[in-house]
């Protein structure tokens, strides 16, 4: 079990898109790959929970956010080994991690959260909530973005992670995270 949510060796820089929901991090993780001619990572959960969703009409439960977690470092296993220099990922198990306790009374499972903290990224965007906000399947607290944010910001300064915040519209937030993934390229 805990192997399967462990990072595979790279010299890779890795980059995460970290946030909210429909605050823009698939859209600039897209625009990012482009932009480097790299690979993105996308968010497994999105086709775990819309296939839930769509066979069952049901929504995450607790049992689901460890075959989201190994679903989500495969993909980036898998996807490590196809990028140049620089691998952009429109999650990571820490965001799992925050879902988790966001939703489940302050719970996460011992492993996730080992994982969580335990896999290495050198940059996180976290992605404002000054996005329109987008309703779908799965999506489901328009309400509570101040607080979702809150929660995203306070657990990367709580674990020490190196991040940004992404504010403005899409070409405002592309050229600042370019700005510092160029620096990140040129170290």
């Amino acid at each position: 079990m805990e192997e399967k949510l462990g990072q595979e060796p790279s010299n890779l820089i890795k980059v995460v898109l970290f946030g909210p929901e429909s605050t823009g991090k698939t859209t600039l993780s897209q625009q990012l790959a482009r932009q480097y001619n790299t690979v993105w990572v996308p968010e497994y959960a999105r086709e775990y929970l819309q296939d839930k969703w769509n066979n069952e009409r049901k929504t995450c439960e607790p049992h689901d956010l460890l075959p989201i977690a190994q679903g989500q470092i495969r993909l980036e296993n898998e996807l490590t080994k196809k990028a140049t220099d620089l691998l952009i990922c429109d999650t990571d198990l820490l965001e799992t991690k925050v879902y988790s306790e966001a939703y489940y009374i302050g719970q996460c499972d011992p492993i996730l959260e080992k994982y969580a903290l335990k896999n290495t990224y050198d940059l996180y965007f976290l992605t404002y909530i000054d996005t329109p906000w987008e309703a779908d399947d799965l999506r489901d607290k328009p309400d509570e973005r101040e607080k979702m944010f809150a929660y995203f910001h306070d657990t990367l300064k709580k674990y020490d992670r190196n991040f940004v915040i992404l504010k403005g519209d899409k070409k405002t937030r592309l050229k600042t995270a370019v700005e510092h993934i160029n620096n990140l390229l040129q170290q």
